[in-house]
């Protein structure tokens, strides 16, 4: 029998041939032979298993280091960024104790002054929606209390041109005019450009002729103009088209106040309107505007801070011409809503040109003249109800349907109003929005659900962005800002008549 390579020595060295074969001996021989081999086998897979062991433990020692190294390149990432964010930050994290907590620390700290000043800011911009609030509701007041009188002021001077008057009558009421619709154009440009910077105008698009806006834009200016010793020249390009669809207001602001400018800094000299065809291309038209004078000039330094508000080129000339400042800023920032930019080509004591271009939809042919009789205003067979409360609005009212051959009733507040159009049949309603008992806003309101047909036209002193919007929420047909002119409520009172549109 083969054993084990250990106990066949120790069986050559120990045992006689006789011995071997011994059946006890052999037994016992069986048993160590045994317990040898077994000790082989275990040693065997205790051998494989450290070399497992040993290939785990050495993975692990590598990804060991590997993390090791990641944190500490880590560490030292988190730590340059922070002192080179704030250098003053090394006094804390580079202390004796562990730099990736002291860094830690430092970031919680910074977190927590980020959150109060986010909420500092947020309180900030929560007290400047306020404040504009407060400051749109404020001029929305003033607005309706300026506007107010002054409409009944150009009312009374239209209704006193109307009338047989001496030369020197007529000069002061020109006077009257011309500072009526001065004082008009400064509320205008103070309430506009609150709107314009809240984003709250949206230009409209109307079928407008641009010869017949030049003529009317020199007619404004013709009168101070002269008075200065200025002469208005016009330039309007034949290769125009006829129409155009443009906001009016918005476009006729800006070359309104381009033209006061103009006039206001020239003494004795020109200003020339220029507007011409740059580009026509399908339906689009681009158009070439420009105001060129002969007046102070401005220093080149000084031409970009005109265009902000509240800004002219020097204390001097504030001093001497006068004005808010806000009138190029709103030119800028109407020309930005249409995709525009305003140029200045200027030498001081040689004038000024600023121009720009806007391009323009085409408009379509021009609507049917209105209903004239004579060359005038005519409403003939025309009934309305004005709804209002102002004594001298209503006597300004009154007196120009009146002279247009219209007929017409009042009533001072919506209560009233309500039960004269239950009672009488009118072709159109003019409705105040702010009265006393009940406003226009709930008058209208009651009136449409008994009659849902009648005109019913705002006429409002008031500067809210929204008004437009409100009053169709209302259901009214349309709105008339205060002050206006004679000759845009008889355009509203014709547009809109039922027997006139029937």
């Amino acid at each position: 029998m083969q054993y084990h390579q250990l106990l066949e020595k120790q069986i050559a060295k120990t045992l006689s041939g006789a011995q071997k074969f011994d059946p006890a001996v052999q037994q016992l021989l069986k048993l160590v032979d045994q317990a040898y081999k077994n000790y082989d086998s275990e040693q065997k897979l205790t051998e494989h298993a450290f070399q497992g062991c040993e290939k785990e433990y050495q993975d692990i020692l590598n990804n060991l280091q590997l993390q090791n190294n990641i944190y500490s390149q880590s560490v030292k990432k988190l730590k340059d960024t922070i002192l080179a964010h704030d250098p003053r930050a090394a006094a804390i994290i580079e202390r004796e104790d562990n730099v990736l907590v002291n860094s830690i620390a430092w970031l919680e700290k910074q977190i927590q002054k980020r959150k109060e000043t986010e909420a500092e800011l947020t309180r900030a911009k929560e007290q400047a929606e306020d404040g504009a609030r407060a400051k749109s509701d404020f001029l929305s007041v003033m607005s309706h209390e300026i506007r107010t009188p002054l409409n009944a002021i150009i009312g009374i001077a239209h209704l006193l041109s109307q009338d047989q008057l001496l030369p020197t009558q007529l000069e002061n009421l020109k006077a009257l005019n011309i500072s009526a619709e001065n004082l008009l154009r400064l509320i205008n440009d103070i309430l506009d450009f609150g709107k314009i910077e809240e984003g709250k105008i949206v230009l409209a698009e109307k079928n407008i002729c641009l010869h017949q806006l030049a003529e009317n834009i020199k007619t404004a200016h013709q009168i101070r103009a002269a008075e200065r010793g200025n002469t208005i020249n016009m330039v309007i390009d034949d290769a125009l088209p006829q129409y155009i669809l443009a906001d009016e207001v918005r476009l006729g602001q800006i070359l309104h106040n381009l033209m006061s400018n103009a006039v206001k800094f020239t003494r004795n000299g020109t200003i020339t309107l220029q507007i011409s065809l740059q580009k026509i291309q399908d339906e689009e038209a681009t158009v070439y505007f420009s105001v060129t004078d002969t007046g102070v000039g401005i220093e080149k330094e000084k031409q970009v801070l005109i265009f902000d508000r509240f800004t002219q080129a020097s204390v001097d000339i504030a001093r001497e011409f006068g004005g808010s400042g806000l009138g190029l800023a709103i030119v800028k920032r109407l020309a930005a809503l249409y995709n525009s930019d305003i140029y200045l080509n200027s030498e001081p004591g040689r004038g000024a040109a600023f121009f720009f271009t806007i391009t323009f939809k085409k408009g379509k042919q021009e609507v049917p003249p209105q209903k004239t009789t004579n060359g005038k205003n005519d409403l003939s067979g025309i009934k309305v109800l004005l709804v209002e409360d102002v004594e001298f609005n209503i006597m300004v009212a009154k007196k120009m349907i009146t002279n247009w051959n219209g007929a017409i009733d009042i009533a001072e507040n919506g209560a009233i109003a309500i039960n004269k159009v239950r009672e009488t049949t009118y072709d159109i309603v003019l409705m105040d929005l702010q009265m006393p008992v009940m406003d226009g806003y709930n008058a209208t309101q009651h009136i449409r659900s008994f009659d849902g047909s009648i005109p019913i036209i705002a006429l409002t002193a008031s500067a809210s962005s929204d008004i437009l919007q409100r009053t169709r929420e209302f259901g009214m047909t349309d709105y008339l800002a205060k002050p206006f002119k004679p000759g845009e409520l008889y355009e509203m009172i014709y547009k809109y008549s039922r027997k006139l549109t029937s």
